[in-house]
């Protein structure tokens, strides 16, 4: 038997840190929704108790060092299987981003192995099983559109936004999540984007008023240190996005565009700096 799963990439409309908490991590508040820029994982029953993985990108871990292996292990040690997995990740998602690939890959295992092996398993604890991976897979398990807080696993779903067109680029650069949450000091955040107003933004549908309200704490740090993403912020907003943001930790700077018009000049014009580049549209 074989189950296939979509992993779809993430992007922040919106990523606020309140605080950094007495266990480390830091308190934030975050506006998340999908992108059709996608992952496809293959899960197939080994008859031998094993894990293996494989994938045509040759720039990823196959062994525990992998998201997707350390869902199959989690799911497998919980609930006693000692059936084997062979899983393949046909990778389409950058890696170390800002756009949650591993993490969705982890979350669509998760949801695979469910079925494969007839667990049973429910949502909100599949959830709370992601959240002992990464504080980005409990949204990812579920994706659509949510407001996160905590570190990420305190989920409330919300409609989704005004649909577009979305460019996103990355360059030729990776980023440590933990280096960049390292280097934040929450509390001498000088601007916080309103949370509030990007919500009522999507509930009107008031697709100006979002891109006007798109914020991220972290492009401080990121921007800072790697001088090329903001370079690239600089270029797509120049090209006539409509509203532009990093995503996540970054590296990866996205663009909200209402007109199909403007994809191809937006898109070629950022080829020229980056390789990495997709015009995608919101997964509503």
């Amino acid at each position: 038997m074989k189950v296939f799963e979509k992993a779809p990439a993430k992007i922040n409309l919106s990523l606020d840190v309140l605080y950094k908490r007495a266990d480390g991590f830091h308190e934030v508040e975050m506006v998340m929704t999908m992108v059709d820029l996608a992952d496809r994982i293959e899960m197939q029953e080994l008859p031998r108790d094993t894990i293996i993985i494989s994938s045509q990108a040759g720039y990823i871990p196959l062994d525990e060092k992998n998201l997707a292996f350390q869902a199959a292990r989690l799911i497998k040690e919980r609930y006693e299987v000692r059936q084997g997995v062979y899983i393949h990740l046909d990778k389409k998602i950058p890696v170390s981003a800002g756009l949650a690939g591993g993490s969705s890959d982890a979350a669509a295992t998760l949801r695979g192995l469910n079925k494969l092996w007839k667990l049973g398993i429910g949502t909100e604890e599949l959830q709370r099983l992601g959240a002992e991976l990464g504080s980005d897979v409990p949204f990812c398990v579920t994706g659509g559109t949510a407001l996160a807080r905590g570190r990420g696993e305190k989920l409330e779903p919300i409609e989704s936004p005004p649909q577009c067109w979305v460019v996103l680029a990355k360059p030729p650069i990776n980023v440590s999540t933990s280096e960049i949450y390292g280097k934040l000091k929450a509390s001498e955040i000088k601007n916080h984007p309103s949370t509030a107003c990007v919500l009522d933004a999507i509930r009107e549908k008031r697709f100006d008023e979002l891109c006007a309200r798109l914020g991220n704490v972290l492009e401080e740090v990121t921007l800072d240190l790697y001088p090329e993403v903001k370079q690239l912020k600089e270029v797509m907003v120049r090209l006539g996005a409509d509203g532009v943001l990093m995503s996540g930790s970054g590296p990866t700077v996205f663009g909200l565009v209402s007109k199909e018009a403007k994809v191809p000049r937006i898109y070629n014009g950022l080829r020229g700096f980056c390789k990495d580049v997709y015009a995608v549209r919101l997964l509503t």
